[in-house]
């Protein structure tokens, strides 16, 4: 009786909550949360609980790409963000969200990854993003690409000098000053949008009541100009391509939107300097 009520809703474009079917839940955003990272960041979306921390470290780069550095991404379910994640049991969703995440910056356009490089074939920095789910609430996958896009945006990598002696051995040498450091751009780093379809129509960030609905959805990865990068269908459902095209258009309307806002809050929390009030991460 309850999924018929929340089908039937969603066809009068009224959502349990009150929502329409293209509204977001209201998201909250605080970055620069975990002290022993290069940067850190706290989303909460509804009841969906997130906390990503980037950490930069030396390495070598890829035999494939000599000059890039690269971003190596782990998730880690928490067992008490829901039951179902006890023993091994969020494993198999770390890894597809983690192989998701590997799937939307796998192209050059979303981080300047040849600003990560400190000398060719030799040192580069490595960005490791680790992921920790805190709480479950629904709309996982888009809550987690916010959290790491700000993560990155408050991301500070020490700036570095390679000098050179006569013998042509090279010495790193990086800065003490904190705030002598380089800066990601993360202008096109994309957000993930998932639609999910529900009767006739879809919504965006579908709460649990809403995800046990749906016939299937669709992850749209969108950037801030509304181009889409990627794109996955997800559940047991089959989707024709109207739906999919309407679900595309949807996806770039709502993800420029949220880009925006996001963007926003971003830039005004980092002006704020030392006056802004620090929640933490337990707050």
């Amino acid at each position: 009786a309850e999924k018929v009520y929340i089908v039937h809703g969603v066809q009068e474009d009224l959502r349990v909550d009150g929502r329409g079917c293209e509204d977001y839940r209201c998201v909250d955003v605080e970055t620069d949360v975990v002290s022993n990272t290069s940067g850190s960041a706290r989303v909460k979306l509804g009841h969906t609980d997130i906390l990503v921390g980037v950490k930069a470290e030396m390495g070598t780069p890829k035999l494939e790409k000599p000059n890039e550095g690269y971003l190596e991404f782990f998730v880690d379910c928490s067992a008490n963000a829901t039951p179902e994640f006890e023993g091994r049991g969020g494993d198999d969703l770390g890894t597809e969200i983690a192989n998701a995440l590997y799937r939307i910056f796998n192209n050059k356009s979303s981080v300047d990854l040849k600003s990560l490089c400190i000398s060719p074939r030799e040192h580069c920095w490595i960005l490791y993003v680790d992921v920790l789910l805190l709480e479950c609430g629904g709309n996982l996958f888009d809550a987690i690409s916010i959290a790491v896009k700000a993560a990155l945006f408050n991301t500070r990598i020490p700036r570095v000098r390679v000098l050179e002696d006569e013998e042509g051995s090279k010495d790193i040498e990086l800065s003490d000053d904190p705030y002598d450091c380089i800066r990601l751009s993360v202008e096109n780093v994309p957000c993930i949008v998932t639609l999910r379809k529900i009767g006739y129509r879809h919504v965006v960030d579908a709460t649990l009541q809403e995800e046990a609905c749906p016939w299937a959805s669709l992850l749209v990865s969108v950037t801030s100009k509304g181009v889409v990068t990627c794109m996955r269908k997800v559940g047991k459902g089959s989707l024709d391509p109207e739906s999919i095209f309407e679900m595309m258009e949807t996806g770039k309307r709502v993800g420029k939107v949220l880009h925006t806002s996001l963007q926003n809050i971003l830039h005004k929390e980092e002006s704020l300097g030392t006056k802004r009030q620090k929640v933490g991460f337990l707050g």
